[in-house]
């Protein structure tokens, strides 16, 4: 296993950082690796917003559901899906009215754009994370910047097509990494497959999510009523709170990108 692929398989969520600052030089290695990651036609459909701010930390960490880490993290950048950028230079280069002058059809940034904007912010994070990681800095995605749109939106400002995708927290381990147990993945075959999708059979799930099962069953029952692992994500993620935050907020944020 060469080096990159030894920081792959040993990275790991961190939400404890010590008081160690992120300087500069290894944040602008970390945005390098950023920018370099793969991009939509070399468009780069995204922007980082570093959240230095003290209060506007805070307030993250009160709007991603309560997570008062976020406030604490050294190192906090915000990436959005972004067309604005280009849908302003169209409008600078004057190529909505040249089309018109050439009778071809015309339209705005729709949810086409929106997915491959996404799609770029991530593959971009990910690049971060890793970068990081090599550094000795470590990370956690926070997914709850999904939510309250509204409020993100007011924070920083942002335009009408540039929304929030994901939040990325990093930082120097408090404790070695050696201290935290890692983290199963299920095997590959329930993941990959040739050719065509594969749904997975009743034994096959069953199979899949044995390990967890026989986890939980040598612990106390959760406390939420669950009486199997599927119940218990069910109870305690699907349709938890946050879940349907995340879903109303995700709509606003599509319903304001098709808006004429």
């Amino acid at each position: 296993m060469n080096e990159t692929l030894k920081v792959i398989d040993q990275r790991r969520s961190n939400r404890i950082f010590s008081d160690q600052p992120v300087d500069q030089n290894v944040k602008d290695q970390i945005f390098h690796a950023a920018f370099r990651a793969p991009t939509a036609g070399n468009m780069m459909l995204y922007s980082i917003i570093e959240a230095e701010d003290q209060q506007i930390k805070q307030r993250l960490a009160e709007t991603c559901d309560d997570q008062p880490f976020i406030a604490k993290a050294p190192f906090v950048l915000v990436f959005l899906a972004d067309y604005q950028r280009w849908w302003d230079y169209y409008h600078l280069c004057g190529a909505p009215g040249r089309a018109a002058e050439l009778n071809r059809l015309q339209r705005q940034p729709q949810v086409g754009d929106f997915m491959l904007a996404c799609c770029d912010a991530l593959v971009s994070a990910q690049n971060a994370v890793i970068a990081a990681e090599s550094l000795g800095v470590q990370s956690c995605y926070i997914g709850d910047i999904l939510e309250n749109y509204e409020i993100h939106r007011q924070i920083f400002d942002l335009p009408k097509y540039a929304v929030p995708i994901t939040m990325l927290c990093f930082g120097y381990p408090k404790r070695s990494s050696d201290s935290y147990p890692r983290v199963s993945r299920f095997e590959p075959e329930y993941i990959a497959s040739k050719n065509r999708y594969h749904r997975l059979d009743e034994n096959e799930l069953n199979s899949m999510f044995a390990p967890f099962e026989e986890k939980m069953k040598r612990k106390a029952l959760p406390a939420n009523g669950a009486l199997n692992f599927g119940q218990h994500n069910y109870l305690r993620k699907f349709i938890a709170e946050f879940s349907f935050e995340m879903s109303r907020s995700v709509g606003e944020m599509i319903k304001s990108w098709q808006s004429e």
